[in-house]
């Protein structure tokens, strides 16, 4: 019943058909943020010394795109700037207040990107390693950095290789990498097996 409903899109998100199918609200927006960006969405990538991941049976071939698009501050200014639109469609007797908020919001956006910028700008190293799946692909690409890491983003495996590990323990000592990185939720395992 809602008069905008905003998703990523992509094979995470095949649900929404069928929920979309149901909805009550014939003048609903709907934002597909993969259609939003368009062209400048990325296929997922494997770099050197990440597992592939095995394709299940029944699977289609074809490519697959990284649906972690929200991860760059770029794609976010894109995103702001149709959800506003959107949000004055729906209510255009505010729509000062949402020009407004968005301005403002585009702005904030802008300063943290310049931020970012200028500390890699600065960075002795410009070499990210993940002992963890990566799905910060748009963001290294916004950047300018290189990385290396265990399994792409959208992966579901959670157990890297004897080769993976070693790959990747190689590459911290090569290039003198102090840190690993790994997303918030998992368990270290894999980080801490490369160190």
């Amino acid at each position: 019943t809602c008069d905008l409903f905003i998703y990523v899109g992509g094979e995470s998100d095949k649900w929404v058909e069928d929920v979309l199918k149901e909805a009550t609200n014939q003048d609903m927006i709907v934002i597909d943020l993969l259609d939003v960006l368009g062209d400048a969405v990325k296929e997922e990538e494997v770099v050197e010394g990440m597992e592939a991941e095995e394709e299940g049976e029944g699977e289609e071939e074809g490519p697959e795109y990284d649906e972690h698009v929200w991860l760059s501050l770029k794609n976010a200014k894109t995103f702001v700037a149709e959800i506003a639109k959107a949000i004055e469609t729906i209510d255009p007797d505010h729509g000062d207040v949402y020009q407004a908020n968005e301005a403002a919001y585009q702005e904030k956006l802008s300063k943290l990107d310049e931020a970012y910028a200028k500390t890699v700008a600065q960075a002795d190293q410009r070499v990210v390693l993940f002992g963890d799946r990566f799905p910060f692909r748009y963001l290294v690409d916004d950047y300018g950095l290189d990385y290396y890491a265990a399994f792409a983003g959208c992966s579901a495996e959670t157990e890297a290789s004897f080769e993976t590990i070693a790959f990747l323990a190689g590459k911290a000592d090569e290039l003198g990498l102090n840190t690993i990185l790994q997303i918030e939720s998992a368990d270290g395992k894999i980080a801490n097996t490369i160190k």
